[in-house]
């Protein structure tokens, strides 16, 4: 479901926070990266455990806010997360009102021709939740002759894409689209969908809060998470990939995502 309305008033808000990022410098030398007053402005949906998620004190805390942290330390930024709903992330990059995205996000070739997408800090696993007793035992359930279930999925994140390529599109299922994840797992309880498919870490923090659920063990595809930016601000691209860099080489991207990982 489209909460429009919403997602107008989450992006003018980002508005009033754009910063304009530059690069300078003559070729063949370091390039300096100057970020308006010195924030680099970050977008998220805070709904997406372990990687983005509300605090006990109400702050947003996860894996992406301390990565994207770590990023900003080494460009001698601050870091300001903006949360919003997941589809007003995507607009956000695509229009640049903020310097990147970090919300789970996992490159495709479609997104591609909108945003350009660092190098991968993660790897994802698109699960698949069920009731217990579901008939659905496997993947492969979802794609028999003659079955045909409803499948729940947060709107526009890979969930939603690979099951509408996957099961909708060639007329084995029917999706519907929530605005959050939890809302998916709401309406799985409920009964009015047969199946979630939403990535791993989350799927896990879902089912510990939902007894009665079960994530089946077969996956429904792989993928890599990366940081979105603006296709015209390459030069933040090449920041962000060499801090990227360094923070893997050091040991503090694994640190991180042990902390919230097991």
């Amino acid at each position: 479901m489209k909460k429009t309305v919403k997602i107008l008033a989450t992006i003018l808000a980002c508005l009033m926070l754009i910063s304009i990022v530059a690069a300078c410098g003559d070729s063949g030398s370091d390039e300096s990266l100057t970020i308006n007053e010195g924030i680099l402005l970050m977008a998220t949906s805070a709904d997406f455990p372990p990687y983005e998620f509300i605090g006990a004190g109400g702050e947003i805390v996860g894996i992406d806010p301390e990565i994207a942290a770590a990023i900003a330390g080494k460009l001698g930024l601050e870091l300001q997360v903006q949360d919003m709903e997941f589809t007003a992330v995507l607009a956000a990059i695509e229009t640049g009102m903020v310097d990147i995205a970090m919300a789970g996000l996992t490159v495709t070739e479609e997104r591609l021709e909108q945003m350009h997408f660092s190098i991968s800090y993660a790897s994802g696993v698109q699960a698949i939740i069920v009731p217990e007793g579901s008939p659905i035992s496997s993947v492969d359930d979802l794609f028999a002759d003659g079955a045909f279930h409803t499948i729940g999925v947060q709107l526009n994140t890979t969930g939603d894409l690979y099951s509408t390529w996957d099961l909708e599109d060639n007329g084995l299922a029917s999706v519907e689209r929530f605005t959050s994840g939890a809302d998916a797992i709401v309406a799985l309880v409920a009964g009015r969908v047969d199946a979630v498919i939403i990535d791993n870490q989350p799927a896990i923090s879902f089912v510990a809060a939902n007894p009665g659920l079960v994530i089946l063990e077969t996956e429904f595809a792989n993928e890599e998470y990366a940081i979105a930016i603006n296709l015209e601000n390459t030069a933040l691209l090449e920041a962000v990939n060499k801090a990227l860099t360094e923070l893997k080489a050091d040991g503090t991207i694994q640190r991180i995502l042990d902390k919230y990982i097991n």
